[in-house]
């Protein structure tokens, strides 16, 4: 599953969620991390929602990046696996 997690630095929400995705074992996961701050309209885009996690769907005319809910903080690594294998799941089906 590849995923793209908009974030900055500084932000502990952003590393939080990033610290559970990399804790994730049961799930293979390819994680982008997007910086907003390195572009205007990234940052424009999502200054006020970040973290901002996106599932990278590979389509045949090319991929197309989904927005997906966001996690609560308390979520625990297992909680989130769990979200993110209902759309490991769907892709799967396919």
């Amino acid at each position: 599953m590849r995923l793209i997690l908009y974030s900055k630095p500084g932000c502990h929400l952003c590393e939080g969620l990033q610290e559970k995705l990399d804790q994730i074992q049961n799930l293979e996961i390819d994680l982008e991390i997007r910086d907003i701050t390195t572009r205007e309209d990234w940052f424009q885009a999502y200054q006020y929602e970040i973290p901002v996690l996106l599932r990278v769907n590979p389509q045949p005319t090319g991929a197309v990046e989904e927005l997906l809910p966001r996690p609560s903080p308390r979520a625990s690594v297992t909680q989130l696996e769990q979200m993110l294998q209902k759309y490991w799941l769907v892709d799967q089906s396919k």
